[in-house]
């Protein structure tokens, strides 16, 4: 789960796909990072901490990462939060291999249309929560997903 600082969209799509993946006993490992290394160290926003905590998930240990090119080994799945992102990431795939891993997480649930998650850093509480119910819609599907392959 990639986003521009680590601290708002991705860590909450980690802490929601943690979650669905936990309940669900699947067999898969999640984490977040960021395309710049502005908040390296830092904890997510207090606004995404908030946000997921009144849904029972719990991202207070998680701590923002710059992405790396060694993350395209690590995982199967990248998911950007935005174009902005996802061209960023692209430009650090070392080949065709690495850009297939890449896709936009809301494609998971609008493959027709490419859709951004907003950054919601600079708007109300009223942005964090809109981010977190397309992240949870997007996050549901990817854990369907993971259920049909490992069943």
């Amino acid at each position: 789960m990639v986003c521009l600082g680590n601290i708002c969209r991705s860590p909450l799509a980690e802490g929601i796909m943690h979650d669905k993946i936990t309940k669900r006993g699947l067999p898969a490992e999640v984490d977040s990072a960021g395309t710049a290394a502005y908040h390296v160290g830092e904890p997510p926003d207090p606004r995404s901490r908030e946000i997921a905590a009144k849904r029972g998930i719990d991202i207070t240990h998680q701590r923002a990462r710059k992405f790396e090119v060694a993350d395209f080994d690590r995982f199967d799945k990248i998911y950007a939060m935005d174009k902005f992102n996802y061209s960023d990431i692209i430009h650090k795939a070392r080949n065709e291999n690495d850009k297939k891993k890449v896709e936009m997480i809301m494609a998971t649930v609008h493959p027709t249309n490419t859709v951004d998650v907003p950054d919601p850093y600079y708007g109300g509480d009223r942005g964090f929560e809109k981010v977190y119910e397309m992240l949870d819609s997007s996050c549901e599907f990817i854990a369907d997903m993971i259920e049909k392959k490992t069943s």
